[in-house]
């Protein structure tokens, strides 16, 4: 989803920090990562030897003020020498959600073909489906994530007062006073202007967690 920034940076500038925030990141080989910027739009090139980095590398675009949007075209090309089978990334894709306390892996299936996970199944919380692939992003071979999780909550939520709840909830760990919240059956509807990407995400993170909520549709501007 594009997402328009308010204050523009000079594309030049904007393509120096992101390769600067690149070769800062420890997850990430030096000059591996080619970057394009146009009116504040990256676009992320290159091969990477698994998602996991080149999840990394979207990040560190997204951390630099006045990036507008990541276009990402790398590539994951696993290592030519005899790797996981797809058979043992589905076990240890397993393993990894049993291992984590707050996620439901009796209630996810997860399948692989080629290296590409697609998981399945329902949780109460949106915060649980985020925290499901952000387990699998980590294992070693991986090529990509297809999340189709449905977030199915237990209780209805509680209209204005949900609103509220999230609204103080955001300030308190945010101070994000320029973000507004309005609720529309079990969904919430953010607006407003974040200061970064990061900042957008924890907004969602924030709003995800809230009871009673199965959508969280995202209408932020990422500020400059």
């Amino acid at each position: 989803m594009s997402t328009v920034a308010v204050g523009v940076r000079d594309d030049q500038r904007i393509q120096r920090d992101v390769l600067a925030e690149l070769a800062w990141d420890p997850q990430l080989q030096p000059n591996e990562i080619g970057v394009a910027v146009d009116r504040g739009v990256v676009t992320l090139t290159g091969f990477v030897d698994g998602a996991a980095r080149g999840w990394a590398a979207i990040r560190c675009a997204q951390r630099v003020r006045g990036v507008r949007a990541v276009a990402d075209t790398i590539e994951v090309r696993l290592p030519g020498t005899p790797g996981r089978t797809d058979a043992d990334l589905a076990i240890a894709a397993s393993r990894a959600l049993e291992w984590d306390s707050f996620v439901p892996a009796e209630a996810l299936d997860v399948t692989v073909a080629n290296g590409w996970l697609m998981l399945r199944g329902e949780v109460e919380f949106g915060w649980q489906r985020r925290a499901a692939e952000g387990e699998l992003r980590r294992l070693d071979g991986v090529r990509g994530i297809t999340n189709l999780v449905e977030v199915r909550p237990s209780a209805s939520p509680a209209g204005e007062e949900l609103r509220q709840d999230v609204q103080r909830a955001l300030a308190r760990t945010l101070g994000a006073d320029r973000v507004t919240v309005d609720v529309d059956g079990d969904t919430l509807v953010l607006a407003g202007v974040v200061r970064s990407w990061w900042e957008r995400d924890q907004v969602e993170r924030v709003a995800s967690s809230a009871p009673g909520v199965r959508v969280v549709h995202d209408q932020l501007l990422v500020g400059g």
